[in-house]
């Protein structure tokens, strides 16, 4: 039967893997797979290690049978973020939406499983294995990227998810990639232009955006905003540079924009980790801001704050979208509609950093 237009059905969970079917895909009993797997005496080495491969092969983890016969639910939501421990540092954005989010799960006396991983597929190889140890009811998902593996994985698995950040877009469908996947997102493309046209009415026509990691789907829409932006006011000055967003990586690429032959007047930065950093770099090298050079970070925070001068940035509530993006899951977790959430645009908060630039007298 089609669903009605507009209505998405839940895509029924992949049924987790029993001893019964280790057993039979082995070819030896159920007692000797419990044998095997539990390190007890009663097989030979090559049983057991036969039935350990086509356990491993089936994705059968050793409480997944206890979980099952209980028919209880974790309790526990999973948040996993796959980025190079050193790019965080003080990145106020994660604490910011991991204390909103566990703001909700306390109400809802729902735990948070929280691990950090180094690339997308030890991501989902995590997920794989929360989902055949029945440790997680559902999952938070950040940092969507162009080619993103999450969102059919977890669909396989029925395991409901909402993705903080807009995902791929697909035409002729809809942005949620399955029923059991909600989004969460701001539009990165407005908030983009709003800087862009800041900046333009200042007077700057030489404009740096210093990005994140090139992959990531925000940083795709930002960049062809920024594009698209420059384009429309006939800024042919305008450029995008891919980091890692550490303060080490944002430091250097304003270094090699600064020794460069077209100096930009202007950089936009795409956290506040990395617009500290290349203020500090600019400073250290005489320049002044905003007189020599305007600066605009990403995400506001209390870094924006602790420097001189103040810099200008983007101001969004990231408490309010980590306790949103909770909300949202655990709607999902009691069969709720997956749904796509929009938040509303961040506040340009005018600072100290930014101004016109200077304009120099020809020499004589």
């Amino acid at each position: 039967m089609v669903p009605p237009a507009g209505r998405r059905t839940r895509r029924i969970p992949a049924r987790r893997p029993t001893m019964k079917d280790i057993a039979r895909r082995a070819g030896v009993s159920e007692s000797a797979v419990s044998f095997a797997l539990n390190d007890r005496p009663g097989v030979s080495e090559a049983t057991r290690d036969r039935v350990r491969r086509v356990a491993e092969q089936l994705g059968w983890r050793a409480d997944s049978a206890a979980r099952a016969l209980s028919g209880e639910g974790a309790g526990t939501v999973g948040l996993v973020l796959a980025r190079r421990a050193h790019t965080y540092g003080v990145d106020s954005f994660v604490l910011e939406l991991i204390s909103g989010i566990q703001q909700v799960l306390a109400d809802y006396q729902l735990g948070l499983l929280f691990q950090m991983v180094e690339d997308i597929d030890a991501e989902c190889a995590t997920y794989r294995r929360w989902w055949a140890e029945r440790r997680v009811d559902g999952v938070l998902v950040v940092d969507p990227r162009k080619a993103d593996p999450r969102p059919e994985l977890l669909d396989e698995l029925g395991l409901p998810a909402v993705v903080i950040g807009s995902t791929p877009e697909r035409p002729g469908t809809e942005a949620t990639l399955n029923p059991a996947l909600s989004t969460i997102h701001a539009d990165d493309a407005a908030a983009m232009a709003r800087v862009v046209t800041h900046l333009y009415e200042l007077g700057h026509r030489r404009i740096l955006h210093i990005s994140g990691l090139a992959d990531l789907v925000h940083t795709e829409r930002r960049i062809h905003s920024l594009a698209r932006e420059s384009e429309r006011l006939g800024l042919s000055d305008v450029r995008s540079v891919a980091t890692d967003y550490s303060s080490a990586e944002g430091a250097a690429a304003t270094q090699q924009a600064l020794d460069g032959d077209c100096v930009p007047t202007a950089i936009i930065y795409d956290n506040d980790v990395m617009a500290a950093a290349g203020l500090a770099l600019a400073t250290s090298r005489g320049l002044s801001v905003p007189r020599d050079l305007s600066i605009v970070a990403w995400e506001d925070s209390l870094i924006c704050r602790m420097v001189h001068p103040w810099l200008t940035a983007l101001a969004r509530d990231t408490v309010a979208l980590g306790k949103s993006a909770a909300e949202e899951l655990t709607a999902l977790i009691e069969s709720g509609p997956a749904r796509n959430v929009e938040v509303p645009l961040p506040e340009l908060i005018l600072r100290e950093s930014t101004a016109p630039p200077l304009v120099r007298s020809a020499a004589p």
